[in-house]
């Protein structure tokens, strides 16, 4: 090979090295910003959990059963209701349940010792012993206090064996006081403890519609697997009410519904001055309930009027204050409620989450309430959830997000329940606490017009993350420092936010945006190690302005890597103090064009340098005319040519 071909290859490795450094470098710094893993919550075996599984099934069973067996007899009449109508104890396969019956005089301590007689014992030290399932029927009213001392209640929970207290529609009322608090626990007979094993069931307490109100009380290891057995739940229906869940009572009503018998039949409209009609959890519409909750429905042919009573179950509703709740499954289980208040509550050590706001539960208020040492989030407020406001709380040291708010609509396509598409809003964080919590201090999954605002984020992977095609969210006079990755993070989609008045401290980026647009003002950010403000991706819209931006790193406006139009200005960045090195000029610079314009400047000064070397022509070192040296023709005499046949004969011998 000849010496110019030999460094013209020369001269295109040193151009494809330099290109695939840029680009290995900068795939390692995208590295740097990728998102936290995300942790396990339940780490158990397939076999602990299948039976775990079952033994949830068997108690829906027994509860379903119970209620069936309770309504159908009120429905007989005769024997059957005279029967129903008194506390009595009910058995099944699976297992043996204390029954409840509505009655004028609320049930206490006293009537349990002596219905459940010897399920229900007080021992030596004053504490009961409950060893049956106990089951308050709709309309019934259970108060758990005793004034003359603290009340103990312990729940059998022995290996394959536990009880629970579940109310149906029933008023539950648990008050104690600072000086005599009600403590529900569960018990391990042969440890003479409490049970912390959950693989074989646990007991717990559950309110099925109604009301539940907790006054200092202390709650501790209860509940397994699922939310509504998680250990103190609140749960109401998440489903339709249709014909088929009516059950027919008397003809005399006062309010008119549409007919529901039949799909093809015409409704008569409402009478003037019906009452207005209520809004199921699932958003329709329903008439309002007459008296005795009974509802009037025409039928088809308009012959006629039959009332109809509502389920018991619809939302529950609950007020829960001045409660500690330990070791719980899930520490507080709350789906289809409303106006649920949770305040001055402790929550600690939960398998799962802390305080878990599941679908539809709306308008409910959590104050002064601390969530530590969960193995999953600490307060979450899952798809569903709408207009919750949570004031003056603390999530730490949990192992997941501190604050988890989702506002995911239902469904994203067509199902087979036909759920809403519509994303869910209205919900806030204010004035809180996350700190040193595994993953996240506060995390927001889609939603409209979602507010963490005056709230303090200390450590964690990441401080306040929102994502998956959230609108509106608003992240104002929130004060962050020690994240490990980055402060305030959008991602994914988010439009319309506004990021305002936040102080982000000791974290490598403050701000970081990626896909996503909003508007950055106002923020202050101090001792940042990489990035003040980074974009990445699809910006456009994105305004950055007014912002104070402090720290030694790569970069206090990141904005090489975005795309589309973006507005940047009136920052300041005289506390910034640029740290860039050779690979971080390299990855600033390693652009495509500017990798082919790299490549034209090399040839060109290789060439001059092959020049300089010998390589071409000159002398010493001046370069000469590249034709200087060419030799001389011979100089002759002109010759005319002639052509052959001008020439004699003789001469063409």
């Amino acid at each position: 090979m000849s010496r110019p071909r030999r460094r013209r290859g020369r001269t295109l490795l040193m151009v494809l090295v330099l290109g695939l450094s840029a680009t290995g470098t900068w795939a390692y710094l995208s590295y740097l910003d990728r998102p936290a893993p995300i942790p396990a919550v339940n780490d158990v075996s397939a076999a602990e959990a299948q039976q775990q599984s079952n033994l949830v099934d068997q108690e829906d069973l027994r509860i379903m059963q119970t209620r069936a067996t309770l309504s159908s007899a009120m429905a007989r009449g005769g024997p059957a209701a005279a029967r129903s109508r008194v506390p009595h104890i009910s058995s099944s396969a699976n297992g043996q349940t204390l029954v409840l019956p509505q009655r004028r005089d609320p049930y206490r301590v006293a009537d349990l010792e002596r219905l459940g007689q010897e399920y229900f014992q007080k021992q030596s030290d004053g504490s009961y012993v409950l060893g049956i399932n106990v089951f308050a029927g709709p309309g019934a009213k259970l108060v758990l206090q005793n004034a003359t001392g603290p009340l103990v209640i312990r729940m059998r929970s022995d290996p394959g064996a536990f009880v629970s207290i579940v109310s149906f529609g029933a008023n539950v009322r648990i008050n104690g006081s600072a000086r005599n608090p009600v403590r529900i626990t569960s018990w391990d007979a042969h440890a003479r403890t409490a049970d912390t094993k959950v693989s074989d069931g646990r007991a717990y307490l559950r309110v099925v519609g109604g009301e539940l109100t907790m006054s200092h009380a202390l709650v501790e290891h209860l509940g397994f697997w699922s939310g509504p057995t998680g250990g103190l739940a609140l749960t109401g229906s998440d489903r339709p009410i249709r014909t088929a869940d009516l059950v027919t009572t008397a003809t005399t009503t006062t309010a008119t519904a549409v007919p529901q018998s039949s799909p093809t039949s015409k409704p008569k409209p409402e009478p003037t001055g019906s009452r207005q009609r209520a809004l199921l959890p699932n958003g329709l519409l329903v008439p309002s309930r007459g008296a005795n909750n009974e509802i009037e429905i025409t039928n088809g042919a308009g012959r006629g009027r039959v009332a109809y009573r509502l389920p018991e179950a619809n939302l529950v509703t609950g007020d829960i204050t001045n409660t500690k709740i330990t070791g719980n499954a899930y520490g507080i289980f709350i789906t289809a409620s409303n106006e649920t208040r949770i305040i001055d509550v402790s929550v600690t050590g939960s398998l799962v989450h802390g305080v878990l706001l599941h679908r539809f539960a709306r308008n409910a208020s959590i104050e002064n309430t601390t969530v530590t040492g969960s193995r999953g989030d600490g307060f979450v407020l899952s798809r569903g959830t709408q207009n919750v406001t949570i004031t003056g709380s603390e999530a730490t040291r949990n192992e997941g997000n501190g604050f988890t708010i989702s506002g995911l609509p239902l469904a994203r396509g067509p199902s087979a329940s036909g759920e809403s598409l519509r994303s869910f809003g209205g919900s806030s964080v204010t004035s809180s606490t996350a700190r040193d919590n595994g993953r996240y201090g506060v995390e927001i999954q889609g939603g409209d017009k979602l507010v963490v605002q005056t709230t303090e984020v200390i450590g964690g992977e990441m401080g306040i993350v929102v994502s998956q095609d959230a609108t509106g969210v608003r992240l104002s006079g929130n004060r962050l420092s020690g994240q490990r990755s980055q402060g305030i993070t959008l991602r994914d989609g988010v439009r319309g936010a506004r990021i305002s008045g936040n102080i982000v401290r000791d974290t490598q980026t403050a701000i970081y945006l990626r896909n996503s647009e909003a508007a950055v003002s106002a923020n202050t950010v101090e001792s940042a190690s990489l990035h003040a403000i980074s974009l990445l991706g699809t910006a456009q819209g994105t305004k950055i302005t007014g912002n104070t931006l402090g720290g030694a790193g790569r970069s206090a406006l990141d904005t090489s890597r975005a795309k589309g139009t973006t507005t940047v200005t009136q920052n300041n960045t005289g506390g910034w103090q640029d740290t860039a090195g050779f690979w971080t000029t390299v990855k600033r610079i390693a652009k495509p064009m500017n990798l082919i314009w790299l490549g034209v400047i090399s040839l060109i000064v290789l060439s001059a340098l092959r020049a300089l070397r010998g390589d071409g022509p000159r002398v010493g070192h001046r370069f000469v005319h590249p034709y200087e040296k060419q030799t001389l023709l011979e100089e002759r005499p002109a010759r005319l040519l002639e052509p052959a046949t001008a020439r004699p004969p003789a001469e063409r011998s």
